[in-house]
């Protein structure tokens, strides 16, 4: 979707004041055209998405970005806002936020790889400390962030990948690296782990909250480590119920430090956009790498346009999507296309 306009009225010397690195060119009116090319939804939060831009004119620039930069009008970048307020035509943003696209990448691959991947990185890395020949339990094997935690998984030698999802999706997440995928449907997932592994794991991934944080520390060994990242339990009928989020508040893990101490186990709490920026620039560019050195790959389930939003929101709801749900400008008449990627 494309569209010429002149500066909006709400984008002027205040807007430039209030944005470091941001200028206005001496004449506010000439036209300029801004491409939104895809965008990702999110289950944890809804509000968190990443927009991917080409920027170009067919004229002057209108604003420029005048912090040290190797980005010019016309590169493709990715623009990260961690707060939100990316679902818009139009969006003000630094330099700090935007990362040059590598070459060859995808618009769809690069909104597919930036939350998910950061995520993921930063739990399994930074957090968990992943070492060789050990085992970690993915919830959500086949959702975003679970393809993408799999995937950085492999980068480390003879890990073991326990990996929940429900039984038509095993195939692709074997595919993608998980060593064991559990039907979380039929089966009870801390049993299916006990009988491969007796003495436990040494990471849980846990997005889903509840009672499942209790038993995600009952599955660890000494020295292990259960990281927390969502809550996805609260979303269990087609509209958010009070019962369902009290109830998944009341059997939440309660542990003080003394239990900790004693079980020899760590419990650790990820938002990204609590995270410091400095480090979160620094693990995106190595994503990047990882990208271009072919390592890495996201997993696109669908795409949809801005008119079936509600479409893919119900999709991702319901846990139908195996890999990320992109949004896209152009309107589309059928149902979703699905993608080989």
């Amino acid at each position: 979707m494309e569209f010429l306009s002149p500066v909006p009225k709400h984008l002027g010397k205040a807007q430039e004041d209030a944005v470091p690195g941001l200028s206005w060119l001496p004449n506010p009116t000439l036209p300029f055209t801004l491409q939104k090319l895809a965008f990702h939804l999110n289950l944890a939060v809804f509000s968190s998405i990443t927009v991917i831009y080409l920027f170009f004119c067919n004229c002057l620039p209108i604003m420029l970005l005048t912090l040290a930069t190797s980005s010019k009008v016309g590169d493709k970048v990715i623009v990260l806002n961690l707060d939100g307020g990316l679902w818009a035509e139009l969006v003000v943003t630094t330099v700090a936020r935007t990362f040059l696209m590598p070459e060859g990448m995808s618009f769809q691959d690069a909104a597919a790889l930036s939350i998910n991947y950061l995520v993921a990185y930063m739990m399994i890395y930074d957090f968990a400390n992943l070492r060789p020949n050990q085992k970690i339990l993915i919830h959500m094997a086949a959702g975003g962030v679970g393809i993408a935690a799999t995937q950085l998984c492999k980068l480390v030698k003879d890990v073991t990948i326990f990996g929940t999802a429900s039984g038509s999706k095993h195939e692709t997440i074997k595919e993608n690296g998980v060593s064991h995928p559990i039907d979380y449907n039929t089966l009870d997932y801390a049993e299916e782990v006990r009988k491969i592994a007796p003495k436990g794991v040494d990471i849980v991934l846990d997005p889903l909250g509840g009672a499942d944080n209790t038993k995600g520390f009952g599955l660890l060994k000494p020295l292990g480590k259960l990281v927390l990242y969502g809550s996805s339990n609260i979303l269990t009928a087609p509209k958010r119920s009070t019962l369902a989020a009290a109830k998944i508040w009341w059997h939440k893990l309660s542990i003080d430090a003394f239990q900790l101490i004693n079980s020899n186990k760590a419990v650790c709490g990820f938002q990204l956009k609590n995270a410091d920026p400095d480090q979160i620039a620094d693990v995106f560019g190595k994503l990047l790498s990882l990208y271009s050195d072919g390592k890495i790959k996201p997993k696109v389930d669908s795409v949809w346009s801005f008119e079936q939003i509600g479409d893919a929101m119900r999709h991702m709801q319901e846990h139908k999507n195996i890999g990320k749900i992109l949004l896209v400008p152009e309107v589309k008449t059928a149902d979703a296309t699905a993608t080989e990627n």
